[in-house]
């Protein structure tokens, strides 16, 4: 089968920080095994954002604790390969992945709450990051946590070392976190929806955040979320993720200007125009949950372009251009497409 992310110009190779291939993780549930993330391959460039989006459901964070070795049985790495800067991460001891985790590849998770303990200090944890991974040690240390906490425009810096989470609004927290992720200098930071729980104005503050480390520390980033508003202006690459699988992908201008795959199209109709008295858009339907997973391709049952072929087999890949890949009957990929007037009625 075919697979968005297959190696194309531009997107492997010389230059590539992170490769994923074929990466299919299951859930081991009454003795089936359910796919979370099927048949995924995607490629991060050196210095280079590639966004991965869509619904909650769709698998995207999954992939980011797969990626790491963080999902937890019943999960598991069914097949695929991770290759970070060359070097096989699958295949890694524990203790290995732990050398990888925060020095080579940080997660930036979605709630800051559950993801920092909430009885140590802002200023002990960062220092514990930097212990275990021998950046430094005891006064040093927390010059290092200090700096960090200067360097994400933390404001009182000093003050806020000695404080606890619970003493951070959403915004401060968020920005520990990147501090945490960044105490290493990772090559690879994975940002699993980093706006998610805070307001318009503190979400935008913290993409302007991680635009600017990027820039500052020479990141490579692999942002994860449901919101393409967020992706266009924060990607050069965007991933469009539906019930485990990647069915679009490509440079984030082209596809926003010229979306190839229905779901993608559907995404961007359900972004607010901020219009006042403008009406929502919203996708009719829900993402398939694991083990329902149509016969044929995973969307068809909320497609407005649905024929046939849709509900038979998935779809293959099919590229559209040079770096530009989608998952439809509608481009060449199996009997041709319909006229409009012979599809489903949307």
């Amino acid at each position: 089968m075919g697979n968005l992310g297959d190696r194309r110009p531009g997107t492997g190779g010389q230059g590539t920080v992170l490769e994923v291939e074929h990466l299919t993780t299951v859930f081991d549930v009454d003795r089936r095994a359910l796919v979370a993330v099927d048949d995924v391959s995607f490629t991060v460039g050196e210095g280079e954002t590639l966004g991965l989006v869509g619904e909650s459901g769709s698998g995207k964070s999954v992939t980011a604790l797969s990626i790491l070795r963080l999902v937890e049985p019943p999960g598991r790495i069914a097949r695929g390969r991770i290759l970070f800067r060359g070097r096989e991460l699958t295949g890694l001891s524990e203790h290995e992945m732990r050398e990888v985790r925060g020095a080579g590849i940080s997660l930036v998770f979605q709630e800051p709450m559950t993801a920092l303990n909430p009885v140590f200090t802002i200023g002990s944890q960062l220092k514990e990051t930097l212990v275990v991974h021998g950046r430094a040690r005891g006064a040093a240390a927390r010059r290092q946590a200090l700096d960090l906490l200067a360097a994400v425009s933390m404001p009182e810096p000093s003050r806020r070392l000695d404080e606890y989470p619970h003493q951070l609004s959403g915004g401060l927290r968020q920005r520990a976190l990147i501090a945490m992720a960044l105490a290493c200098r990772p090559a690879l930071v994975i940002a699993d929806e980093p706006t998610t729980a805070l307001d318009v104005t503190v979400q935008a503050q913290i993409l302007d955040l991680l635009r600017d480390m990027k820039a500052r520390f020479g990141l490579s980033l692999l942002l994860i979320t449901h919101d393409l508003g967020v992706i266009a202006e924060t990607a050069d690459r965007v991933a469009v993720m539906y019930a485990g699988r990647i069915v679009e992908e490509g440079p984030v201008r082209e596809l926003i200007r010229n979306p190839a795959h229905p779901y993608t199209r559907a995404l961007l109709a359900s972004v607010p125009d901020g219009r006042a008295g403008s009406e929502l858009r919203a996708i009719p339907g829900t993402v398939p949950t694991l083990g329902a997973l149509p016969p044929g391709c995973a969307f068809a049952p909320r497609c407005g372009d649905r024929f046939p072929p849709c509900d038979v087999r998935p779809p293959n890949a099919t590229p559209i251009g040079a770096a530009r890949s989608v998952r439809c009957y509608l481009h060449g990929d199996g009997p041709a497409a319909p006229a409009a007037d012979e599809r489903a009625p949307r």
